[in-house]
């Protein structure tokens, strides 16, 4: 197989695999905004909820609008490769930059604006505790919803158990705490008994100690990015000598 060859099938390969990932993230953000059992239909349908955890609808829409980046990337860049087409190969190569520079960007913006976003993350866990002193154990879909995610990541409220301190949940017992905080995770319990760690703690631990692992996956990504970009330049220019 001649370099030229090989070029043109690790195009098609590596932006079929594209093309299929965006398919499947497109389907799962349609899916999102018109499932109405899905957590985001939960979660529109809460009374009074806070405005933070309402921006989390827009989820849908930024899956459907990754899942439509990636299925326009794989197309040219499996298109491109195929057909020979220096058109689709240049077009490939600008969308695939402008994505790296917005990811550099967007770097750059968080580790600058760290500050901005520990500050945020706080509000949102006071708008978090409110709604669980609030509404858990009187409104189901905030219950249905907190219940989801303690069971998921094993967690306790938003810190810890003190955060269903004075919640509807606790009205017929003031010393009671759901199951998810015990342990014994078949009936609810008393204080001494709640000893499982917050969602937001626990989540921040996972985050910490998977920093490596997540700095190696982003710096993969753009690896692959950069990798792409020569490839369909290289499969441009030989396009190009070739037709000459």
């Amino acid at each position: 197989m001649g370099c030229f060859a090989f070029l043109k099938v690790m195009m098609f390969v590596f932006n079929g695999i594209i093309f299929v990932a965006g398919a499947a993230i497109l389907g799962v953000g349609i899916w999102v905004k018109v499932d109405s059992g899905s957590i985001l239909g939960f979660i529109q349908g809460i009374k009074d909820a806070p405005e933070g955890l309402n921006q989390l609808l827009n989820v849908g829409y930024l899956l459907i609008a990754i899942g439509a980046l990636l299925l326009i990337i794989g197309f040219l860049g499996c298109c491109g490769a195929v057909r020979e087409s220096r058109c689709m190969l240049l077009l490939f190569f600008i969308v695939v930059l402008v994505v790296f520079i917005a990811e550099v960007a967007g770097a750059v913006v968080i580790l600058v604006f760290k500050p901005v976003a520990e500050e945020l993350i706080s509000k949102l866990g006071t708008q978090a505790v409110d709604s669980i002193k609030k509404d858990y154990g009187k409104n189901p879909d905030v219950t249905g919803l907190w219940n989801a995610t303690m069971d998921t990541l094993k967690c306790c409220g938003f810190y810890n158990s003190s955060d269903f301190d004075g919640s509807p949940f606790q009205m017929p017992d003031s010393n009671r705490y759901p199951p998810q905080c015990c342990k014994d995770t078949t009936r609810p319990c008393a204080s001494k008994d709640a000893i499982v760690p917050g969602c937001f703690p626990k989540f921040k631990k996972l985050i910490d100690e998977n920093s490596a692992v997540i700095a190696g996956v982003a710096l993969g990504i753009a690896a692959l990015e950069i990798l792409a970009m020569v490839f369909s330049m290289t499969l441009y220019c030989k396009v190009g000598s070739k037709r000459n």
